[in-house]
């Protein structure tokens, strides 16, 4: 959903609000949602909580807790800390308390509401500025800020020293970068802000604070949050139009009827490329299935072509495209299906293997529950490494030809790579050369590829999305990558003893993709061109 081409007035028996409170998210998400946030609070109180939210969340609380205890254990008496317990308000007032105090360092601040700003928020740390005066305030966050590179300016977790940093270099997080300049900003308001005009993120990993220039970053902040005002206030319209954020928000089932009543654009062309369409009164999915001419010479992504076979694909109700009058797949003799399950960017505790040969097929699992990361991982990799080169080494000797398949190789390919460099020198774990080998070899197939390659698809390109249309279905309901993670917390015991009966759904789990992608495979080779419309036929 996103605010975009003619805009409705606010909807009728909803009053203009003037008294609203944003939290700095707000500034980054759908215009749309800002709204409907704010006029219907009583339902969006009542949505039914979003399992992969809930489960960010607790990944984030976590690793606060983690970067809270080392640094406090580290120097017990240099910190203040503001007890999460008690209405906002108090921990606000105590918060203040330290700060004129002259605390050093403070955990868990909170700053006053601001009810004439709409400004609320949260700082994890708050440094105080010996040089300068006024404190700097540092989020602790659960995803990458830094990648490896140079350039970016960092500083050590325990002695605010910022410099160049020659092995990082910055990673752009806006979300980031907007929720510091809004506390930046509350700290302004009661003389507390540092006049260097810099904030810091303690990312994953938590060995460095990312240290930001605001002075680069207010202005469009304070455009960013007069605007969120304005639309939460109900005095600027909004519209539904989809975009990426629309899978995770509440608000998507309301927002996607009305897109579908109106025939709406962005259901096949969501994001930008539904802005440039209504920029040249495309508003529908009927305007862009008639479109003649040439492709809009500010097409944002993606083949245009691409856009108007899914727009006429949607009208005749067909999930998928044949581009082609045949459909390719790589086959081979000697066929195995490979599934990697990895818990965040800890480790890959799960390698599973479908070995089919013939008619016969059989699951093969290689799996640590020891919580990651974990020397045992070397093991579980090694074994997995073992077993398939002894299938490719079994085939060559037979005179059979073997294929490794997948789905989506980027996740397969980095752990991989990654394990075979973490646990070097480990027994049984290969050398990267052999690996990198493997995976640059006609040994190794994405059948995500070859359905790129070959189909346009109006609904996505997830194995979730793609494999039903074969005729394959998972056991579990819930299925599903970011529910995986929530099984494998309470599988591994992160929060508890550890739940056998989870280990199970999630070996059940890996063993429906692995069947998953076979069935795809099988089902593109011999059923396709019966069952998918050719491109031209539309």
């Amino acid at each position: 959903m996103d605010a975009t081409g003619e805009l409705p007035r606010p909807e009728r028996g909803v009053s203009q609000r003037t008294a609203v409170s944003l939290e700095a998210a707000a500034l980054t998400r759908c215009r749309h949602r800002v709204y409907l946030d704010a006029t219907f609070p009583d339902e969006l109180a009542g949505a039914p909580e979003n399992p992969g939210a809930r489960q960010r969340q607790e990944a984030a609380a976590a690793h606060r807790e983690a970067i809270r205890r080392t640094l406090l254990d580290a120097d017990p008496d240099g910190w203040v800390l503001v007890a999460p317990e008690g209405p906002m308000s108090q921990r606000a007032e105590r918060t203040l308390d330290a700060c004129r105090a002259g605390a050093d360092r403070i955990w868990g601040a909170v700053l006053p509401s601001e009810p004439d700003t709409g400004r609320r928020g949260r700082s994890e740390i708050l440094l105080r500025d010996a040089e300068r005066g006024g404190y700097i305030p540092v989020i602790v966050v659960n995803h990458k800020v830094t990648d490896p590179g140079r350039g970016a300016l960092t500083t050590d977790l325990f002695a605010w020293a910022p410099a160049v940093d020659e092995t990082r270099k910055v990673r752009s997080q806006v979300r980031d970068q907007m929720r510091l300049a809004h506390l930046y900003r509350m700290l302004e308001r009661h003389g507390l802000a540092s006049p260097a005009k810099v904030a810091g993120a303690i990312g994953y990993g938590g060995d460095c604070i990312l240290v930001h220039d605001l002075d680069q970053i207010l202005d469009d902040y304070d455009a960013r949050l007069a605007d969120r005002l304005e639309i939460a206030r109900g005095l600027t319209p909004t519209a539904p139009s989809q975009i990426g954020e629309c899978k995770t928000c509440p608000w998507w089932d309301r927002c996607r009827a009305e897109l579908t009543v109106t025939r709406d654009v962005s259901l096949v062309a969501p994001g930008q490329r539904a802005a440039v369409l209504r920029e040249l009164e495309v508003h529908t999915i009927d305007g862009l299935a008639r479109w003649e001419g040439e492709e809009p010479e500010a097409w944002p992504q993606g083949s245009f072509e691409d856009a108007i076979v899914t727009a006429r694909a949607w009208i005749a109700g067909a999930p998928l495209v044949r581009r082609y009058r045949h459909v390719h797949v790589h086959r081979a003799d000697v066929e195995v299906d490979i599934d990697m399950e990895s818990y965040h960017e800890h480790g890959a505790y799960l390698w599973g293997t479908l070995l089919n040969s013939g008619s016969s097929s059989e699951y093969i699992p290689f799996a640590t529950w020891d919580p990651v990361p974990t020397d045992d991982e070397a093991r579980s990799f090694a074994e997995f490494w073992r077993w398939l080169s002894d299938q490719r080494r079994a085939a060559e000797r037979r005179g059979k030809t073997f294929a490794a398949y997948c789905y989506s190789r980027s996740a397969e390919d980095k752990w991989l790579l990654s394990s075979a460099r973490r646990f070097h020198g480990f027994p049984g774990v290969p050398e990267l050369a052999e690996v990198k080998a493997f995976i640059g070899s006609n040994e190794w197939v994405d059948i995500f590829q070859a359905v790129t390659d070959q189909f346009v698809c109006p609904n996505g390109k997830g194995l979730k999305k793609i494999a039903p249309i074969a005729g394959h279905h998972w056991r579990d309901a819930e299925a599903g990558g970011e529910a995986s993670m929530s099984w494998y917390r309470e599988a591994v015991g992160m929060a508890g003893e550890p739940d056998p009966a989870q280990r199970v759904r999630l070996l059940e789990y890996n063993e429906d993709d692995v069947i998953a992608t076979k069935i795809l495979r099988e089902w593109m080779s011999d059923r396709a061109v019966l069952d998918i419309p050719f491109v031209e036929d539309l």
